[in-house]
């Protein structure tokens, strides 16, 4: 905002200096300039008057409603050649409208101040509108070399500085780049034919009809956060209790109705957590960002939760502990998990290993095991980082004997994962 009202307060002075410009000069009422005003503007097919003034440093033109040409005063010596020319590439700028585009680029320019793209093309704008008008004034007869001798002679008697806001004829950022152009033959100056402008103008109202329309997506909100919860089978879910952080930690929840619904609304655009649980799976805890329409619609699907087994076996202490066996190589198969704990129907427990006992040695085995959708087990995974490998064999031999009864999810048996512990420790 404060870069944006910079380049509008400096917009301002610069109209501001154009009016204190104009308070500064007197109407020209010279009969020579009036009638080539009067005959070039003809010749252009412009109907409105345009106002001739002189008191000022250099030839320019401003207005949108009245517009008017400045002269400096030396222009009442001018050759009938030189004011023809000079008049016909001002009156050009009026024909086209060319200091309401340059209010218009300076507006979109405050507002993409940031954009250096924005003031790029501002920039070429105006370079365009200047050669745009110098092919004007060729196309009125005037030669080449006479109008790039006269454009040279203005920009030398040129004094002070050239005011932002204005349509300067002699800028002289611009002249090199000017004179080069209109001594170039090759260039083709007509105009486009008005069919081929008239699909110009529409290619780009849909272009930015378009830019408009995915603007309004990407800044779309506070809308309604609505969605649908639904477990691995597809069948939906009720009674989950849902919660939306923001990020200053503020918390709403609500829980999703009979067909597995839920809203909240209204929800403004930005960063949240999304939180989904229920007894029997997996809470699940996500990150969104609300930008665009799409985003306030979140369908979620939980995963059934993970079963815990817990084993303890126990041995007799050793009188005279015994040295420690040395450890083998060997890794369980990685396996992934599922839901609620089916009933066991043939258990095997572990044996205590008779040189871990004879050695005094005690520990803590824990697995992930996957269960198949037939109830036998189907994979285990030691997940004990630091465990001696003979505890590891023992707790894997007996679990792998372990039978359950399928798990069903909604009436279809699915696999499930399981979480053992097995506690291995001796009794004196």
């Amino acid at each position: 905002m404060a870069g944006a009202v910079a380049v509008g307060l400096w917009l301002v002075a610069g109209l501001i200096g154009l009016r204190r410009a104009t308070a500064r000069t007197a109407p020209l009422d010279d009969a020579r300039w009036l009638a080539l005003r009067d005959a070039v503007a003809a010749e252009l097919g412009l109907r409105r008057t345009v106002g001739l003034r002189i008191g000022h440093s250099t030839v320019g033109t401003w207005g949108t409603f009245r517009p008017r040409i400045v002269l400096p005063p030396e222009a009442l010596a001018w050759s009938d050649d030189c004011a023809r020319a000079v008049l016909a590439h001002e009156l050009a700028h009026v024909r086209r409208h060319d200091f309401a585009v340059l209010l218009a680029s300076t507006v979109l320019c405050a507002v993409h101040w940031f954009n250096p793209l924005a003031w790029i093309v501002a920039g070429r704008l105006r370079d365009e509108g200047e050669r745009a008008c110098d092919d004007i004034v060729l196309d009125t007869g005037i030669g080449s070399h006479a109008y790039a001798a006269h454009l040279l002679d203005i920009a030398r008697g040129s004094r002070g500085p050239v005011l932002a806001a204005a349509m300067a004829m002699a800028r002289p950022s611009t002249l090199e780049g000017r004179i080069t152009a209109m001594l170039n033959p090759a260039i083709d100056r007509r105009l486009p034919s008005l069919p081929v402008r008239v699909m110009a103008l529409v290619l780009l109202l849909v272009a930015a009809s378009a830019g408009a329309v995915r603007l309004v997506a990407q800044q779309a909100g506070p809308l309604p956060l609505q969605g649908a919860v639904f477990d691995s089978s597809g069948a939906v879910l009720p009674a989950v209790e849902i919660a939306l952080v923001n990020e200053q930690g503020v918390k709403w929840t609500n829980p999703t109705d009979g067909e597995g619904r839920f809203e909240f609304t209204p929800v403004g655009a930005g960063k949240y957590v999304l939180e989904a649980s229920i007894p029997g799976f997996r809470t699940l805890r996500q990150e969104i960002v609300l930008e665009r329409a799409s985003d306030w619609t979140k369908n979620i699907t939980l995963q059934v939760g993970q079963l815990e087994e817990t084993i303890q076996v126990t041995a007799r202490r050793p009188r005279t502990p015994a040295a420690a066996p040395a450890a083998s190589s060997g890794g369980p198969v990685r396996v992934g998990g599922n839901i609620k704990a089916p009933a066991k129907i043939f258990n095997v427990n572990p044996v205590y290993p008779a040189s871990m006992q004879e050695a005094g040695l005690e520990g803590v085995v824990k697995l992930d095991v996957l269960i198949a959708t037939d109830g036998n087990v189907a994979s285990v995974r030691v997940v004990s980082a630091q465990v001696h490998p003979e505890f590891a064999k023992a707790a894997s031999a007996a679990v792998r004997q372990w039978r359950f009864t399928p798990t069903l999810l909604n009436g279809v048996p699915v696999e499930v994962a399981m979480t053992a512990s097995i506690f291995f420790s001796l009794s004196d």
